[in-house]
């Protein structure tokens, strides 16, 4: 049974997809690019990973972060869910708003919009990419993309000038040299591409997790942007 057609805590594919929030600093524009994060349940890592990238785009990029939306959702998603309380607090220390977030199970439509889907897990991975929609070349684990972005020559990249779209392509075409990368750049073994999940941990397992998950975004965003953090 396609991964679309299970029934989770939220009442299945046919459920409607609570409405969320853009808190990216400025208004979605049209063609954005757009990144969709996938966990298990959408309350831990996944909204970490989304709202620190918002954080991100919006202190780098000011009125232009609506050049890049960032969403998430999970392939067992607790529809309806509010964030978990340690994970919102992980995302306080570093300055980002976890307000107003609602979790979502992973529905077909979502894969179909993103530009970029990155993942928890390498079986969070696998089963975006049984859903179909010509998934597999933008489809990598969080840590996976970090790892094939360093590998990537700045300057190969479109500059992301001041100008509406020139943020999307220049994404656009970081994720296609990714996608050329993966079959020759491998990690050290499989787990080196995981995030772990630290629902149920205690808060320092969820400060970890953040830290670990913020170590790589970072690079991620500066390629995706071509703007580099500024350490506060």
């Amino acid at each position: 049974m396609p991964l679309g057609s299970l029934s989770g805590p939220g009442g299945g594919r046919h459920a409607r997809p609570v409405p969320r929030p853009y808190y990216g600093g400025a208004e979605p524009r049209h063609g954005a690019f757009k990144i969709l994060y996938v966990c298990t349940g959408n309350v831990c890592r996944s909204p970490i990973a989304e709202r620190l990238t918002r954080h991100e785009l919006s202190h780098r990029l000011g009125t232009r972060a609506g050049d890049i939306l960032v969403e998430s959702a999970g392939t067992w998603g607790h529809e309806g869910a509010p964030m978990e309380s340690n994970a919102a607090e992980i995302l306080g220390e570093y300055g980002a708003d976890p307000r107003g977030f609602v979790g979502r199970e992973l529905l077909d439509e979502h894969v179909i919009g993103a530009d970029l889907v990155l993942t928890a897990t390498l079986d969070h991975r696998a089963q975006v990419i049984s859903m179909g929609h010509a998934a597999g070349l933008r489809t990598f684990t969080l840590k996976e993309f970090t790892r094939l972005v360093r590998a990537i020559d700045a300057a190969t990249l479109p500059e992301a000038a001041e100008v509406p779209g020139e943020i999307a392509e220049r994404a656009r075409v970081l994720v296609r040299a990714a996608a050329a990368l993966r079959g020759w750049l491998l990690a050290a073994t499989p787990e080196a591409d995981e995030v772990d999940d630290p629902y149920g941990a205690p808060l320092g397992m969820f400060r970890n997790c953040g830290e670990e998950i913020f170590d790589a975004l970072d690079p991620i965003v500066t390629a995706l942007t071509g703007v580099a953090r500024v350490p506060a």
